[in-house]
C-alpha cells in the first residue's frame, strides 16, 4: 500500500478502505463546479458516488477546499463545490497557487490524477478526457491531461476524448507518450456524446478483468504512466455523431466570435452545447458518467483482487 502524502486530507472512509485494500475510485470535481449547472451537478455527484458504492468500491471525490487537497468529500463539501461562486478550475499548474492562497479549487483530470496517485488510488472515473484542441497547430492548446497520463500511474475511465477536441490528433499524442488506450466492448473509439468517432480502437478489451490484467502488466514491468479506458456511452443515451458534430461546429464558431481562450474554452463550449441541444447533451453527459462509474468500480475491484 502507498502511504498517502501528508499534505492530503483523506476522509476516514477512504483512509480505512486504502488500509484494508478495499477498491477505491477517484472522482474529479471540475465536472461539478464547471461542467454542469446547479442543482444537476450536485445531484449527479451524489448519485455517482452511490453507484460506486453499490458496485463494491469506495468513492473518493477530489478537490481543494480552503487550500487543502481533499481525498473524499461529504455532502456539504459537494454542495459547496456545486454552488459556491468562487471555485477555481485547478489543473496541475494551478494546484500550488490555489493551495498557497487557501482557496477552493475543482480539480481537472490532470490534477485529480496526481492527487489520486499521491493518495495511493489507482482507478479514476471521469466524463471525458482532455486532449489536443482543434486548431492546436496555431494555438498549441493541448491539455495537461495527456502529459499527466504519461507520468502518473492511474487508470482513467472516460467516455473517450471530449468531442469538442481533435480526437485523431489526441490519439496520436497518446501513442507518442506511450499511453495504452483501451476501448471497452467496441472496435471503435468513442467520442463522448457518441459511440463512434471515425477512429478505430487502438486496443479492445471486453471485461474489467482484462483491464486489470493490463494495469498489472504495465506497472509490474516498471512502465510508468497511466492508462486510458474509453467506455462508449450506452446506445440508448447517445447523440448521433452527425447531429452533435453540427452543434459543436456552431459552438466553436460562437467561441471564436467571443474570443474565448485557454482554460475557459471547455466550460464555455460544454455550456453552449447544452443550450443548443435544449439540454440533451446534459442528459447524455450524466448517463455516460453513470456508465463510467459502474465500469470503474468493477475495474477497481478486479485490480484490488490482484494486489
Amino acid at each position: 500500500m502507498t502511504t498517502p502524502h501528508p499534505m492530503l486530507r483523506l476522509t476516514d472512509e477512504v483512509s480505512q478502505a486504502l488500509r484494508d485494500r478495499t477498491p477505491v475510485v477517484a472522482l474529479e470535481s471540475t465536472i461539478i463546479s464547471h461542467g454542469m449547472p446547479y442543482p444537476q451537478n450536485v445531484a449527479m455527484a451524489v448519485e455517482v458516488e452511490g453507484i460506486i458504492r453499490e458496485h463494491g468500491a469506495v468513492p473518493a471525490t477530489i478537490a481543494v477546499l480552503g487550500g487543502i487537497p481533499r481525498i473524499g468529500l461529504d455532502r456539504d463539501d459537494l454542495e459547496l463545490l456545486a454552488s459556491h461562486g468562487d471555485v477555481a478550475k485547478v489543473s496541475l499548474r494551478d494546484l500550488p497557487f490555489v493551495m498557497a492562497r487557501g482557496a477552493h479549487g475543482a480539480t481537472t483530470v490532470a490534477a485529480t490524477m496526481r492527487l489520486a496517485a499521491l493518495a495511493g488510488i489507482r482507478v479514476f472515473v471521469t466524463g471525458g478526457l482532455g486532449g489536443v484542441h482543434r486548431g492546436a497547430e496555431h494555438t498549441f492548446d493541448v491539455s495537461a491531461d495527456l502529459t499527466e497520463l504519461a507520468a502518473t500511474d492511474v487508470t482513467v475511465v472516460s467516455a473517450g476524448v471530449k468531442s469538442i477536441l481533435d480526437i485523431g490528433l489526441t490519439l496520436e499524442k497518446l501513442e507518442t507518450l506511450g499511453v495504452p488506450v483501451l476501448v471497452h466492448g467496441s472496435d471503435e473509439f468513442p467520442s463522448f456524446y457518441s459511440r463512434d468517432s471515425g477512429h478505430r480502437a487502438p486496443m479492445r478489451v471486453d471485461s474489467p478483468a482484462e483491464v486489470a490484467a493490463v494495469m498489472t502488466a504495465k506497472w509490474g514491468i516498471g512502465l510508468a504512466g497511466g492508462l486510458v479506458v474509453a467506455n462508449p456511452i450506452p446506445v440508448a443515451d447517445e447523440i448521433p455523431a452527425d447531429r452533435i458534430g453540427a452543434i459543436i461546429s456552431r459552438a466553436l464558431a460562437d467561441s471564436e466570435a467571443l474570443n474565448v481562450r485557454g482554460k475557459d474554452i471547455t466550460p464555455y463550449l460544454l455550456g453552449r452545447i447544452v443550450e443548443l441541444t435544449d439540454g440533451a447533451s446534459l442528459t447524455a453527459n450524466i448517463a455516460l458518467v453513470r456508465s463510467n462509474a459502474r465500469l470503474g468500480a468493477a475495474i477497481a475491484g478486479e485490480y484490488a483482487a490482484r494486489a
